[in-house]
């Protein structure tokens, strides 16, 4: 069963070097990961290419600027069996790869989530995440991806692709892929062992984007979805 892990980044100089040295502690490594340049102007790429002799890093470029045209880009690049994803701010525990991969074989799914803890917010908790996605399985009546923490199957990819919505003004592109998921009676789980290290930059640099922004992008992206 082989992975490949997608990450999008745009000007993730300051973030993306903590992600990479997580990867390479990882127990079973991706068999690619796929960084996916969203017209980076900074020194993001020439950092990645450093970790190019010791990760088997894929470098490719999405010039329409959106994280779903960014993921949308990896996820149809990628050859792996399942399709991994984080953020350039994540830090992934050592065991991350190897409990995807043992999620994958013991379970029939189609995708796959877990908790977030932000490492640098002063409450280290997974509880809010944890509550989150329990919430979300009520509102959606069904399991949802965090984006930061996720990975699907290629084969539900290439069922979904062509159906995803790409107006990030009006949706959440992790849910909208759940959800999309969910319509073509794809299964998604939960597994709250498997934990993502994510920076709390949204939350205390734009507080009124995470907390009024982004819920109103989920009612939305909910009603014209679910209802």
């Amino acid at each position: 069963m082989k992975v490949s892990l997608i990450i999008p980044v745009f000007n993730e100089e300051k973030y993306i070097t903590l992600c990479l040295e997580s990867l390479e502690k990882q127990i079973e490594k991706p068999n690619e990961i796929i960084i996916v340049d969203n017209n980076c102007t900074d020194n993001t790429i020439n950092i990645v290419k450093k970790y190019k002799k010791i990760l088997p890093i894929k470098i490719v470029k999405e010039k329409k600027k959106g994280v779903v045209f960014a993921r949308n880009k990896g996820f149809s690049k990628a050859k792996g069996d399942i399709l991994a994803r984080c953020d350039a701010d994540s830090i992934l525990p050592k065991n991350w790869i190897k409990k995807i991969k043992e999620d994958f074989s013991k379970n029939k799914i189609d995708g796959l989530t877990g908790p977030i803890i932000f490492y640098d917010f002063f409450l280290k908790t997974s509880f809010f995440s944890k509550i989150y996605l329990i919430l979300m399985k009520i509102l959606q009546k069904g399991e949802t991806l965090l984006g930061p923490n996720m990975a699907i199957s290629k084969k539900i990819w290439e069922k979904i692709k062509k159906e995803v919505c790409f107006d990030e003004k009006n949706i959440h592109e992790d849910i909208d892929l759940s959800l999309h998921i969910l319509k073509n009676n794809g299964k998604i789980i939960y597994d709250f062992n498997l934990i993502v290290y994510a920076s709390s930059r949204r939350i205390t640099k734009t507080p009124w984007i995470f907390f009024l922004n982004y819920p109103w992008r989920l009612i939305k992206n909910l009603v014209s979805h679910r209802f």
